[in-house]
């Protein structure tokens, strides 16, 4: 029986078969169903809290089923009979999770925060009943162990590697007393890291810096005043102005408020989320998290969760990351001292009688970046709307691979700041759709990302389409003007699409290995490449106009723009690569726990020689990426994938920005082919080498004589 056939037998027998109490009517629950809309994308407007978990009940039961079904086949196990049938279970938990997990990341709500946290322990459950079942274990393992006899291409024998990889991984060779230990610690991790995150959400939207008195918004520019006032009106608090710890907001507010002990307030406020006693306090939350960690490497065998991680990691291990870091922490640190150098000749120049602090370093920065390179983001931001920036990777995609974007207004979003796109090749062949959300909202976490509610793959010879979403912080449009992007933020705008692509044009047929299902270090290269496009000025003078008069951004920024390339490039760095090795720190353990995590966090960052002015991008307390993300062990990935991609934008710079036969092997080896291959093999296919990270030393200014 096809896979799709067997999929509508068991949903018909689970629908008739649905409980009541907490499952709603099978009729009224649109999961349970096929999604009527243009391309099956999610009827959001159909679907209600009290459908989730239902839904997932009806999923682990029917996934419980084809297992079943394939532990009981009375066949050798061969690869489509196992493999690839395990591949394809799992359809409908896929697809209830894939809105579920959206939508509490990016429109959450009280309600779907307690059902996060009852179906997290729920999934982590089920999952670990597939992969710790023994006679399912068997039939992998007699299928791996033949591999070689199978006449498997490519493609198929890295699915088959991966999930048994992915069944000694999850714990199918140990003991039974262990495995019953790892199910606990899986229990364990998927409710802390869920409450890690939520802590940091409600500290970030809980605080407001209130200004009531006008000569306290002396240097902030008209625009943030006008935000300031807007976000107090939205607040009832007509003729005062409000700032928060969103980004949009508390960086340019450190970047131009005069009054230091305003920045200086906001900043603690940022850099002590979950460290505050309070309910929403992260340090007992990170012990245990750290240690459960460690405990559940020890149990596989790896001497720490870094071992345990980096080992499908183009970085191998711990080793070769510390490499990495510390090739790069020298020259950075020695340049970010000579910055902060700078920036306190400002400061004595100007008859101050303190000593640079961190909340202080991004305002006399934009000082000197202005008296250095005649250059604030105040002059750039008129040409960098919102709209012209995303009109801008528009047409940097349709030159580099042919494909279009078209807004659609019939298809359903979750949100009413969220735009969708139909993407299309040359041809006008479909190719998948794409979301974009742009704008802070209490209901949305920080940062930027890229996920997908459906990925492509291919069931039955039928290629399945992508649905892809963007998701970012930017400031909102304002009464009298757009939203107006600073270049960094520019800079996050093509680095998330380049993400999207990723997705988008993915060409792979087992759902395992397609897309962004790559090594963590090798998934940030599709994105940071696209930031490379950004800043060149054939490309800024295809998207950069003035958003009033249409102006072409001039020459004279451009040139000002490049100039200023390598500003700051230390502190960037150095607070950078100081998280990276905090997360290194953490994960590492081989013995022991952490039993406080200040100090353990000032010791790690004291080792390294961490100068007192600059802050680690993010404090254990915040640092959602490896307590709440999945980035654990994996931060420094950025910077791994920064050698790739200013390496391969090599190939382009020798090749032309917009050559076809350039993007076509990147879009082709790269972009299309997921996880089918290792990392390394796919780049070495489009580069004709290994990477040389002096490209990168060169884009930052860290090479040294």
């Amino acid at each position: 029986m096809k896979k799709s056939s067997l999929f509508l037998t068991l949903l018909t027998i689970m629908i008739a078969h649905t409980v009541t109490g907490q499952h709603a009517p099978a009729a009224e629950n649109p999961f349970l169903k096929e999604f009527n809309t243009p391309f099956g994308v999610p009827p959001f407007s159909q679907i209600e809290p009290g459908h989730f978990l239902p839904a997932i009940r009806t999923g682990m039961d029917l996934q419980n089923k084809e297992v079943e079904a394939i532990v009981s086949n009375p066949a050798l196990p061969d690869f489509d009979n196992t493999i690839a049938a395990l591949d394809y279970s799992g359809s409908l938990i896929r697809k209830v999770n894939s809105v579920f997990a959206n939508l509490n990341s990016a429109n959450t709500s009280k309600e779907l925060q307690a059902i996060a946290k009852e179906m997290a322990p729920m999934l982590s459950a089920h999952y670990d009943n597939i992969n710790l079942n023994p006679a399912l274990f068997e039939k992998v393992k007699a299928v791996y162990e033949k591999r070689g006899s199978l006449g498997l291409n490519g493609e198929q024998m890295r699915l088959l590697t991966e999930k048994y990889k992915d069944f000694v991984r999850g714990g199918a060779a140990l003991s039974e007393d262990s495995r019953e230990r790892f199910r606990e610690i899986n229990k364990k991790l998927s409710v802390l890291t869920l409450q890690f995150g939520e802590n940091v959400l409600k500290e970030t939207n809980d605080f407001r810096l209130i200004i009531d008195k006008p000569e306290d918004l002396s240097g902030l520019t008209p625009e943030l005043v006008q935000q300031g006032a807007e976000a107090a009106a939205e607040a009832g608090m007509e003729g005062k102005w409000v700032y928060t710890l969103h980004n949009p907001s508390i960086m340019p507010f450190l970047q131009y408020a005069d009054n230091r002990d305003l920045r200086e307030k906001i900043y603690k406020a940022y850099i002590n989320r979950g460290n505050q006693g309070n309910a929403n306090d992260n340090n007992a939350l990170i012990q245990q998290i750290v240690a459960l960690r460690l405990e559940k490497a020890k149990l596989l065998g790896y001497e720490s969760h870094a071992a345990f991680v980096l080992e499908e990691n183009m970085a191998k291990n711990a080793e070769n990351v510390e490499k990495l870091l510390l090739q790069l922490w020298k020259p950075a640190l020695n340049r970010a001292v000579a910055e902060a150098a700078d920036l306190q000749a400002i400061i004595d120049r100007d008859g101050g009688s303190f000593r640079l602090q961190p909340w202080d370093w991004r305002y006399y920065a934009e000082k000197l970046r202005k008296e250095k390179y005649d250059l604030n983001d105040e002059l750039l931001k008129p040409y960098f709307s919102l709209e012209n920036v995303r009109q801008g990777v528009f047409e940097v995609a349709g030159k580099l691979y042919g494909i279009t974007f078209t807004e659609r207004k019939d298809i359903p979003v979750y949100h009413n700041d969220v735009i969708a796109y139909e993407v299309k090749e040359a041809s006008g062949q479909h190719i998948g759709i794409l979301y974009m959300d742009f704008h802070p909202r209490e209901s949305k976490r920080g940062g930027a990302w890229m996920n997908s509610y459906r990925k492509q793959y291919r069931e039955n010879g039928r290629n399945i389409s992508p649905v892809i979403v963007n998701v970012c912080n930017f400031s909102k449009p304002t009464s009298t003007q757009p939203s107006l992007l600073t270049f960094d933020e520019t800079n996050t705008l093509f680095h998330e699409f380049g993400h999207a692509l990723h997705g988008l044009l993915s060409s792979s047929t087992y759902y395992s290995l397609t897309g962004t299902s790559v090594p963590r270090d090798f998934v940030e290269l599709p994105s940071q490449i696209m930031e490379n496009w950004a800043a060149e000025p054939e490309v800024l003078k295809m998207y950069a106009r003035h958003y009033l008069t249409g102006e072409v951004i001039p020459q004279q920024l451009i040139e000002k723009l490049q100039k200023s390339s390598y500003f700051n490039q230390g502190f960037e760095t150095v607070e950078y690569l100081a998280a990276a090795f905090l997360d290194m720190g953490y994960h590492n353990l081989t013995e022991g726990s952490v039993s406080n995590v200040g100090e353990f966090e000032q010791s790690t960052l004291s080792k390294l020689g961490l100068i007192p002015e600059i802050t680690s991008r993010y404090r254990s307390t915040y640092f959602n990426h490896i307590f709440s993300g999945g980035y654990s062990s994996g931060y420094y990935s950025y910077i791994w994938a920064a050698i790739l991609d200013a390496d391969a934008f090599e190939a382009f710079r020798e090749n032309g920005l917009f050559d076809r036969k350039t993007a076509l092997s990147f879009r082709e080896n790269i972009l299309s082919r997921g996880g089918t291959e290792d990392p390394m093999q796919l780049y070495s296919k489009f580069r004709g080498a290994e990477p040389d990270i002096t490209p990168l030393l060169k884009r930052r200014g860290l090479l040294e004589n």
